[in-house]
């Protein structure tokens, strides 16, 4: 009997470091997404956090194959649609309380979780690509174990991670990541400037800052 009781006593620990795990900041935001898309919106999110802090300690290709997953269970719905614009870059905090979005905010949503969990920004980028069977513009997450290595790409198209050669049906145009801008002209690119280039970064950037109450998700320092 004594020894069920610690057992028991251990599960209701491990229960409330759990809940402890989400920080202050954390709670603000699923209490931020919930009171604009609703309850389970705000769950969603609680579920993110939860499982980007069980994806941290894992391999680098673990962290690509769960991120990925994580996020293609999420619905395909066009930003005419979704948000009334031709062209609108969210945030994840939005992707997720809208439980849809289309490529960009599928690649966006990936690229800042690997960052938070510790892929560095230079290894990562955001391509926009033609997607050449559908016939219209697309967006994945390049990652690149070393500058000049062939790049894994996550897509919301596939659920499988492939390398670039592999995918013959993307022609990149141009990629970016946290700093800077590549025209894919070449192989691993040719750099054009500073991804603040880009006026929906920018925008992105700006809304990620006021909605999740001046604290980024992840900073560019790394």
């Amino acid at each position: 009997m004594k020894r069920w009781l610690t057992v028991i006593f251990m599960l209701l620990l491990l229960m409330v470091s759990s809940l402890q795990a989400l920080d202050t900041t954390e709670q603000k935001w699923i209490t931020a997404v919930t009171n604009v898309y609703g309850e389970r919106a705000g769950k969603r999110v609680e579920a993110w956090r939860n499982a980007l802090a069980e994806y941290k300690p894992l391999s680098t290709q673990e962290k690509l194959e769960k991120v990925n997953a994580f996020f293609n269970q999420l619905h395909f719905v066009s930003d005419i649609n979704l948000w009334g614009k031709q062209d609108y870059w969210a945030t994840p905090l939005e992707f997720l309380g809208a439980n849809a979005g289309d490529c960009e905010d599928f690649t966006i949503a990936k690229y800042f979780s690997l960052r938070e969990i510790g892929i560095p920004d230079g290894k990562l980028r955001l391509v926009y690509v033609k997607a050449i069977k559908l016939n219209q513009f697309h967006m994945v997450l390049a990652y690149y174990n070393t500058p000049d290595a062939e790049p894994l790409i996550l897509d919301n198209l596939i659920p499988q991670i492939k390398p670039a050669t592999s995918r013959t049906d993307l022609l990149p145009i141009y990629s970016f990541n946290g700093r800077n801008l590549w025209l894919m002209k070449s192989k691993n690119g040719q750099l054009a400037g500073d991804s603040s280039r880009l006026s929906l970064w920018n925008d992105l950037r700006d809304r990620e800052r006021a909605l999740i109450l001046n604290k980024p998700i992840v900073s560019y320092d790394g």
